[in-house]
């Protein structure tokens, strides 16, 4: 435990009204909320990575609300009604994202996404093929014009079904951007930003929370836990950790490839960023061991990403991988995000299935909305 002095107390952590473990996405956007509501409160964010850890400065930045296959999948187990609201709140928290930052600070491109199936995949992709229309009569009261449409194979991919689904809707941010322009924002409000701060434990007392972190002790009026995919390590939540890998190339000349892809219902994505390709998924490969909250690469898929590059995406162009890493997802048995309230002082909201980017800043207003 650290020794603090009279003046870190006094300035850093005395008389803290709303403390929020985690400064991604949902914890931010929680702090903007909080300090809209309460503009006199004290508010303070415990992170504990240097920068912030899980997926919100590790994700691929996808704008997307769902793949075709994503949707019809849903649609087996939900009603049309709750598909219809889960892409609701998608398109509304993208939207919100989108505002509050705006499209040139997180680099906001709709260059559209695509659907790529298996050559192999024939089942997949003559159902996807077969229910476009069906999707398109559903959603399109709420898009205005049909949202998914045929699109051939002009990008040279091989080894795939020659048609992709194709929707104009979805786009792709820049994660860091992204991140550094809402980190930003939170510290223009006043709001204090401590990293490599981990909490360890807390404790509700009657009138205040102590909280015990890796350095430090300290009370706090309110706690709001926006952890995610760590979530389990602090509260009892239906919610466990998911890792995604990812890869990206080192600069490629005259690369074509534009926008966002899905391949193999999504357990694959990737896209073009910086004249690069970014590659990540492969989960499905090996469930159990990703279902960890270790930052680190499996040979398993890591060999897969490379492989899909070499023989789908990639197939005649030569690439180097530039850089590799793991981002923690939280996921659950729905892909309702927890935002609730656990005791009379303590908050959170976590489980956000991977569409950080699409319903982050939506589950971290509504975080804020909870607490009186």
């Amino acid at each position: 435990m650290m020794n603090l002095s009279y003046w870190e107390i006094k300035s850093y952590l005395s008389n803290i009204h709303f403390t929020i473990v985690g400064s991604g996405i949902v914890g931010l956007n929680c702090a903007l909320g909080l300090k809209e509501r309460f503009p006199e409160a004290t508010i303070i964010i415990l992170e504990r990575g240097c920068l912030p850890q899980g997926a919100s400065t590790k994700n691929a930045g996808f704008a997307c609300f769902g793949s075709l296959s994503e949707i019809l999948d849903d649609l087996k187990i939900h009603s049309e009604d709750d598909v219809i609201e889960l892409i609701g709140k998608r398109r509304k928290g993208l939207k919100l994202l989108r505002q509050t930052l705006s499209d040139t600070s997180i680099a906001y491109k709709q260059h559209g996404g695509y659907e790529v199936f298996d050559q192999h995949d024939y089942e997949g992709y003559n159902y996807c093929m077969a229910n476009m229309d069906r999707v398109n009569t559903l959603l399109k009261p709420h898009f205005k014009e049909e949202v998914f449409k045929v699109k051939n194979n002009v990008f040279n991919f091989k080894n795939i079904q020659q048609q992709l689904s194709f929707t104009p809707f979805e786009g792709q941010i820049d994660t860091g951007k992204m991140m550094r322009a809402l980190t930003d924002l939170v510290l223009s409000k006043g709001i204090l930003i401590l990293n490599s701060v981990e909490v360890e434990h807390f404790e509700e007392l009657n009138d205040s929370v102590h909280i015990k972190t890796n350095h430090f002790d300290f009370k706090s009026k309110q706690l709001l836990i926006c952890t995610n995919g760590f979530a389990s390590t602090l509260i009892k939540v239906e919610t466990k950790p998911a890792r995604a890998q990812v890869v990206i190339t080192k600069p490629i000349k005259n690369l074509k490839i534009k926008g966002t892809f899905h391949l193999d219902k999504g357990f694959y994505y990737f896209r073009n960023i910086d004249d690069r390709i970014l590659l990540g998924g492969g989960r499905n490969l090996d469930f159990k061991t990703e279902e960890t909250t270790e930052m680190a690469q499996t040979e398993i898929i890591q060999n897969k990403l490379e492989e899909l590059l070499t023989t789908t995406i990639l197939p005649t162009t030569p690439f180097e991988i530039d850089h590799r890493w793991s981002g923690i997802m939280g996921v659950g048995a729905t892909k309702k995000p927890i935002v609730q309230q656990l005791s009379s002082r303590v908050f959170c909201g976590v489980r956000l299935g991977g569409m950080g980017i699409a319903i982050g800043s939506n589950v971290g207003r509504d975080l804020a909305d909870l607490v009186q």
